[in-house]
């Protein structure tokens, strides 16, 4: 049976039971796998078990409904499947790091804790363009010259900032032989981009890794990755993509994850393996710090 088309019958499955008690056994022989290799599956291409994705699910399918309905908090936790909103609470919080009332108060639209619904798309960029299980390196501390822009998740500028960089990047003194190029965003130090939604905007700087930072001229920054511990993601194919990557990493390994997250900023890294904008077999590395 291919694997794909039981992943996306699974996921049919449990989008059209999200207020039931769904049990793992039921959505396998659904679908004619067995517990074991559904579980296996969903692990190897999703990042998680069939139980943790019914969980987050029903957590941000009750979130919309807290943010976007009137309906009361004890009406949207036995909807999501919670025997009692006292349960529903304390999941909500350890996945929102709020209460269903202070989210609904707030009108706080969070990104991390949005565990997406699947489509056939997602589910194929997850399979075909992204490790979901991240090496774990040490870094020493690395400096970059480069420029600064703004984007957001969904109008993505990178292209534009890359290629006014590219236009002038031979400027920049002191280049490192390796030629490798670093997208670093600014916003990660303060948590933006852990609780932004797709049109809150932010920094980035697009620059080169350079030995020294003598000479630089205007209007090239100076930004100083710190050293230490980074979970790495390769990001596979197209750059246009990558806003979906970036959905996996903070919408399912963030709430699975044992890694505790630091305070420095992620950035991508882009070397001899980058092929192009749109290359189908462009990889790049992405590098969120860890303690």
């Amino acid at each position: 049976m291919d694997y794909k088309k039981a992943l996306e019958q699974a996921i049919v499955y449990i989008e059209s039971r999200l207020g039931e008690d769904i049990r793992v056994e039921e959505v396998a022989r659904a679908v004619g796998y067995s517990y074991y290799h559904l579980n296996r599956q969903f692990s190897a291409v999703l990042g998680e078990s069939v139980g943790s994705y019914i969980k987050k699910r029903r957590l941000a399918d009750a979130a919309q409904k807290l943010l976007y309905s009137n309906k009361k908090v004890i009406d949207i936790a036995i909807e999501s499947g919670f025997d009692s909103p006292e349960a529903f609470s304390r999941a909500f919080k350890v996945s929102f790091h709020a209460s269903p009332q202070s989210y609904r108060r707030q009108r706080l639209n969070t990104f991390v804790s949005a565990k997406w619904q699947l489509d056939t798309e997602r589910l194929d960029h997850l399979a075909s363009n992204v490790t979901v299980h991240p090496q774990i390196v040490t870094l020493p501390p690395i400096k970059v010259a480069g420029l600064r822009g703004k984007t957001t998740l969904h109008d993505n500028r990178l292209r534009q900032l890359w290629e006014r960089v590219n236009a002038v990047y031979a400027q920049i003194p002191n280049r490192l032989p390796s030629a490798r190029g670093f997208g670093i965003c600014e916003a990660c130090h303060e948590n933006t981009v852990y609780t932004m939604n797709d049109q809150v905007l932010f920094s980035e700087v697009a620059g080169m890794e350079v030995s020294s930072f003598v000479g630089l001229p205007e209007p090239f920054v100076r930004k100083e990755l710190p050293g230490g511990r980074y979970a790495v993601f390769t990001h596979r194919g197209s750059l246009r993509r990558l806003p979906q990557t970036f959905a996996y990493i903070w919408g399912t390994w963030f709430l699975n994850t044992r890694e505790q997250l630091d305070d420095r900023e992620d950035f991508e890294l882009y070397d001899r393996r980058f092929l192009g904008y749109d290359h189908p077999d462009s990889e790049v590395d992405l590098y969120i710090p860890v303690r």
